[in-house]
């Protein structure tokens, strides 16, 4: 089996939330979704698994952090190039989510956007040229 990584992620609101990550270009799973939990491919290897407040409290004994209010973590969602990245910040906005919470960076080889789904959860998309990067000193 190839490595894979599952995020699983509390949401308020499962339908929003499930329309959100669809709109951000996830493919919902229906194999391993219910009316608790809607399993959110991006990936071969990556899936966003939508878990309701009191569903994902059953795996863990600590409080669910409110995201808008407490940085948890910062998802980076690599893009094929600029258009996709404003593409998915604007579908993001679009369906309930906050675009740019910070400012864009354009460092001409490197193009980023943040933004957060509607229950907080904060996201980069990038969008880089590797063979672009300048060597080490060169700033």
């Amino acid at each position: 089996m190839s490595k894979m990584i599952y995020i699983n992620l509390p949401v308020k609101d499962l339908a929003a939330a499930t329309r959100f990550y669809e709109a951000i270009g996830c493919e919902k799973n229906e194999q391993f979704s219910d009316h608790q939990s809607s399993s959110m491919v991006w990936s071969d290897t990556i899936t966003f698994q939508l878990l309701a407040h009191d569903y994902f409290s059953s795996f863990t004994p600590k409080k669910i952090a409110d995201a808008h209010a407490t940085s948890e973590m910062l998802l980076a969602l690599s893009r094929d190039g600029r258009e996709q990245v404003d593409a998915i910040v604007e579908a993001a906005a679009a369906t309930g989510g906050k675009a740019d919470i910070r400012e864009r960076q354009d460092m001409g080889w490197l193009y980023t956007r943040a933004f957060e789904d509607p229950d907080g959860h904060v996201f980069e998309a990038i969008s880089m040229d590797a063979a672009a990067v300048p060597a080490e000193g060169e700033g």
